[in-house]
């Protein structure tokens, strides 16, 4: 690190002392803290300040990032004589800088739809094997690797730790139903909701019998798979304007939506309160419903799994 500009070695710094991200020992290193500064100081137009998006040191095979991404992507060279300029184009969410860090040419690539959701930016990471550093159009700087997601949001750095581990701790060999369903579920809660501030409460119930009285008070919304990386744009979009619950079945398909829960005698007699009242009335479904697995995502950020008026686990706060 002491190689580093003394700008970037302050930020290495800051984000060491802030959330423990050390740099790591890679040629990439200084790549990535350039870009993570750049991101934090944004071109500005016209009093517009705008997004952008760059993917550092790619190691897979290019032949696997369609597949693994469930994305068209279009590859090329840098157009412009001019790295910079290409800039330009990469707004961090359908378009993208490629950086190399072992002397191979820079590179653009274009998505077939916007990707630029948290969960969106850990599949690129995993599947290419990279860093993604973006800005997003909301102002909040994301750097996502192997060590999870950091996000600044102009006053301070957070680390979302990768949820893989913790979701292994969740979901079993005796979780019911479909694990990759409970999975996607489980994803989409803690970087599509909470990463957003989206307070909500997800039920799957694998089990096609009727389950517990509850009250619906929208119509049936139309049938978005969370398996359908397509589908999480409306249904984020949807969850971010209502109250009530979202159900889905067992093929992870959502059947109901706004739906409020009604728990019964028992459950209310039996299981106390968790946290306030969408967690309680969470765990308390969960009793009258003991093969659903519920997850509550609280409005700053945290995801709490419950089935069988249990708490299962909770993601870091």
């Amino acid at each position: 690190m002491a190689d580093l500009l003394p700008r970037l070695r302050r930020l290495a710094e800051e984000l060491e002392e802030e959330i423990g991200w050390a740099p790591e020992p890679t040629g990439a290193s200084e790549l990535v803290l350039e870009e993570i500064d750049r991101a934090r100081r944004p071109h500005v137009h016209e009093r517009r300040v705008v997004s952008s998006g760059v993917v550092v040191a790619p190691t897979t095979d290019p032949g696997t990032w369609g597949p693994g991404t469930q994305l068209e992507i279009l590859r090329g060279p840098l157009i412009s004589t001019d790295p910079e300029g290409m800039r330009l184009f990469a707004d961090g969410l359908s378009s993208w800088l490629v950086r190399a860090a072992d002397g191979q040419p820079d590179e653009w690539m274009v998505f077939d739809r916007p990707s630029g959701s948290e969960r969106d930016l850990v599949v690129i990471a995993e599947v290419l094997g990279a860093t993604v550093v973006q800005r997003h159009p909301a102002g909040v700087v994301r750097v996502v690797d192997g060590r999870g997601v950091a996000r600044w949001d102009g006053l301070g750095w957070h680390h979302e730790p990768p949820v893989a581990g913790w979701i292994d701790a969740i979901v079993t060999g005796d979780t019911p139903g479909d694990v990759s369903v409970v999975r996607a579920l489980l994803e989409f809660a803690v970087h599509d909701l909470g990463a957003r501030g989206i307070g909500a409460l997800l039920i799957y119930r694998p089990d096609g019998e009727p389950g517990p009285p509850v009250e619906a008070r929208l119509p049936s919304p139309p049938p978005l798979n969370v398996l359908r990386p397509t589908a999480l744009a409306p249904l984020r979009h949807a969850l971010g304007q209502i109250d009530g619950a979202a159900v889905f079945d067992a093929e992870g398909v959502l059947r109901d939506l706004g739906v409020r829960l009604v728990p019964s005698p028992e459950a209310e007699a039996e299981v106390d309160g968790l946290h306030g009242m969408r967690h309680t009335s969470a765990r308390r479904y969960s009793y009258d419903d003991p093969t659903a697995t519920v997850i509550v995502v609280s409005e700053d950020g945290p995801v709490t799994v419950l089935r069988n008026g249990e708490q299962l686990g909770a993601s870091a706060p």
